[in-house]
C-alpha cells in the first residue's frame, strides 16, 4: 500500500465510479461508512473523502482498492493528498461541543460545493425548501452588513415568518429544521449551547432543544465575509441556492428576494419580465462553475489525443459538384430565412452539400436526393427539433430541383429520386458553380 502513489487521475475514476454506482451503493462495494469529518469537493458535489481514497488506489495498475481499516482518513494523511492533488477537502467538524469556535476554516469554495448539492427533504413539487430559505436570509444578512450571529429568538421570528410567507413546498415555520441539518454538514455556526446539536429529526424534541439552549447561530466567519463582501460570490451563491425553486412561480421567487434584501435589481425590474433577473443570475453562476471546471484540468488536457477509429461511406465527387452547379450559388431550402452574405476566402458562397437521406442509412449518393444548403438551415435539417418534417420537405425539393435541369424519360410523373438513367439534358442555371466551403 502506498497512498503516495494515487495521482489525480485515479481519484478522478473512483469519483466517476461514485457517480455511476450512487452513493450509498459505492460505500458498501468498498466496505465504508459516511464521512464524519473530511468531504471532497468536486464540481458542486461532496463525496467521502476516504472512500474516494481507498478505492482509487484500486485504479493503480496491478493495485487493489483500500479497505477502511488500511489507512487513516484523517486531515494528515487523506485531506493532505487530496490537497496536494489539486481538489478542495471539506472539514465538516461543527463547533465545539462548548460552544467554542470551530477548528480549521471553512473554505469558501467547498462551502459553495456543497449548497448545489444540499440533503433535503423531497415532496411532490420538488425539495423542501427549509434550507435554501434560511440561508437566502442569512446571505441577505450579509449583504447589508448585519451581525453575523444572531440570538435564536430572532432567527426564529425572522426565519418563520419567511417559511410562512415563502414556503411554497408545505414548509412549515419551523426554522430548527434547516439550522440542525445544515450545522451538521458544516455550513452552520452554532454557539453558546451545551451537548451536541440534534439531527434535524423528530419534532418536539428538536424544538424543544432550540427553546432550552438559545444558541446564537449564522453563516461560518470566511462565508459570511464572502457574502458580504463580494458580489460575485454572491451572486453565485444565490444562483446555487435558486435551482432549488425550479417549478415555483418567478414571481413569487422574486418576492422572496427582495425580501430578503437579495433583490439587487430584481425589485426594479419591468413588470412582466418573470424571472428574468434570476435566471440571469442562474446563468451566470453556471458559466463560472463550469469554466472553473474547465481550467481545473485544462493543463492536464493540453495536447493530448484521443485515438479514434471510423470508416466513412465512399462519397460522390461528381455529385456533389453537379448540386452546386445547379443550386447557383444559393441555399436550396425554399424557406431559407437567409443565407449568409459573407463569403469564403475563395470568395464563394458558404454552402453545404447535404445528402437528404444519410447514406449509412440507404440513402442514394446522388443529385436527386442531395441539396445544398446554408450553415443554417443544414443545422436545422441536421438536429433540429423539426428535422424530420423538414428532411421530408427536402427530399421532394431535391427531387423537383432534379427533375427541372434533368428530366427522366416519361416526363414527371416517375417518382421522385427514382434511379432511372437520363437521355436528354437540359439548360444549366446562368449562375456560375460555387463550390462549397467544406
Amino acid at each position: 500500500m502506498a497512498l503516495r502513489d494515487i495521482t489525480r487521475v485515479e481519484v478522478l475514476r473512483a469519483i466517476e465510479e461514485c457517480d455511476r454506482l450512487g452513493r450509498d451503493t459505492f460505500l458498501r462495494a468498498y466496505g465504508f461508512r459516511e464521512a464524519r469529518r473530511l468531504r471532497l469537493s468536486y464540481e458542486g458535489k461532496l463525496y467521502d473523502s476516504k472512500a474516494i481514497v481507498g478505492a482509487a488506489h484500486g485504479h493503480l495498475p496491478g493495485r487493489s482498492a483500500l479497505a477502511a481499516e488500511d489507512f487513516s482518513g484523517g486531515m494528515a494523511t487523506v485531506g493532505s493528498l487530496l490537497r496536494q492533488l489539486g481538489f478542495t477537502v471539506v472539514d465538516t467538524r461543527a463547533a465545539g461541543q462548548d460552544g467554542g469556535e470551530r477548528g480549521p476554516a471553512l473554505e469558501y469554495s467547498a462551502f459553495e460545493a456543497a449548497i448545489a448539492d444540499l440533503r433535503m427533504r423531497s415532496t411532490r413539487q420538488g425539495p423542501a425548501l427549509y434550507q435554501p430559505i434560511l440561508l437566502l436570509w442569512a446571505v441577505g444578512r450579509a449583504r447589508r452588513g448585519d451581525s453575523r450571529l444572531d440570538t435564536w429568538s430572532t432567527t426564529e421570528r425572522e426565519v418563520g415568518r419567511l417559511l410562512s410567507q415563502h414556503g411554497a413546498r408545505g414548509e412549515r415555520p419551523r426554522p430548527d429544521y434547516p439550522a440542525a441539518a445544515l450545522h451538521r454538514a458544516g455550513l452552520w455556526d452554532m454557539y453558546d449551547h451545551r451537548g451536541p446539536v440534534p439531527s434535524a429529526h423528530g419534532d418536539s424534541n428538536i424544538a424543544q432543544w432550540f427553546a432550552t439552549h438559545q444558541p446564537r447561530t449564522g453563516l461560518p466567519l470566511p462565508v459570511y465575509e464572502r457574502m458580504r463582501d463580494s458580489a460575485a460570490d454572491r451572486a453565485r451563491a444565490v444562483s446555487a441556492l435558486l435551482t432549488y425553486f425550479d417549478g415555483v412561480d418567478p414571481q413569487a421567487v422574486r418576492a422572496l428576494l427582495v425580501d430578503v434584501g437579495l433583490d439587487e435589481g430584481a425589485a426594479h425590474a419591468p413588470a412582466g419580465a418573470d424571472g428574468e433577473v434570476p435566471h440571469a443570475v442562474r446563468i451566470a453562476a453556471r458559466y463560472d462553475r463550469l469554466c472553473r471546471s474547465v481550467e481545473r484540468d485544462e493543463a492536464a488536457r493540453h495536447g493530448r489525443r484521443v485515438p479514434r477509429q471510423s470508416q466513412r461511406p465512399l462519397r460522390s465527387a461528381p455529385a456533389r459538384e453537379a448540386v452546386l452547379l445547379r443550386c447557383g450559388g444559393r441555399c436550396e431550402n425554399p424557406r431559407c430565412p437567409g443565407q449568409p452574405d459573407d463569403r469564403t476566402d475563395a470568395g464563394q458562397p458558404i454552402l453545404e452539400v447535404d445528402h437528404v437521406v444519410e447514406i449509412t442509412a440507404d440513402g442514394r449518393d446522388h443529385p436527386s436526393q442531395m441539396v445544398a444548403l446554408c450553415p443554417n438551415c443544414h443545422a436545422v435539417k441536421t438536429r433540429g427539433s423539426t428535422r424530420e418534417a423538414f428532411r421530408a420537405e427536402l427530399l421532394k425539393v431535391a427531387a423537383r430541383l432534379h427533375q427541372a435541369i434533368r428530366p427522366e424519360p416519361g416526363s414527371g410523373n416517375k417518382s421522385e429520386g427514382a434511379p432511372t438513367p437520363a437521355t436528354t439534358s437540359a439548360s444549366i442555371p446562368a449562375s456560375p458553380p460555387a463550390p462549397a466551403s467544406g
